[in-house]
């Protein structure tokens, strides 16, 4: 039995992780999206690729995205680093959704910033129970108070 090629078992993974995986450009144009982020954002790759990232940002967030994207572009660094960020989205048909993400800043052979690759989890449902709860527990506390 030979090894696997790692370069096709790399495509694979990428491409049929269940989790959103996609690359923006240095301009934030979108220029690789999986079949995760096709289900979770419901914008099929063919759709997406060429895209701006306005596609999943929510309007009034873009303007404090954009500042950070353009500032990430032109200095390297980036605030989130290693970090999980929540962060609200934006599906196709318009609906918001809850994300969960981290990145992953690449460069040129010069170290030069070339874009970023993010990982994306829809954690809406998870979401709203955490609410739901919370509603609860502070319902409860009112009552007990009285």
């Amino acid at each position: 039995m030979s090894s696997p090629d790692i370069d096709v078992l790399s495509k694979q993974i990428l491409t049929l992780a269940p989790d959103a995986i996609l690359f923006a450009d240095e301009r934030g144009i979108i220029r690789f999206w999986n079949q995760g982020a096709e289900r979770i954002f419901g914008c099929s790759a063919a759709d997406a690729i060429g895209q701006s990232l306005d596609l999943i940002i929510p309007e009034k967030l873009r303007k404090r995205h954009w500042d950070g994207y353009h500032k990430t572009m032109e200095t390297g660094e980036t605030l989130y680093g290693t970090e999980l960020m929540a962060v609200p989205a934006m599906h196709q048909n318009g609906s918001r959704l809850s994300a969960e993400f981290s990145i992953v800043m690449l460069n040129d052979d010069d170290g030069k910033p070339i874009g970023v690759a993010a990982i994306l989890r829809d954690v809406t449902e998870r979401h709203q129970n955490e609410k739901k709860l919370h509603d609860r527990i502070s319902d409860l506390e009112i009552a007990h108070d009285v």
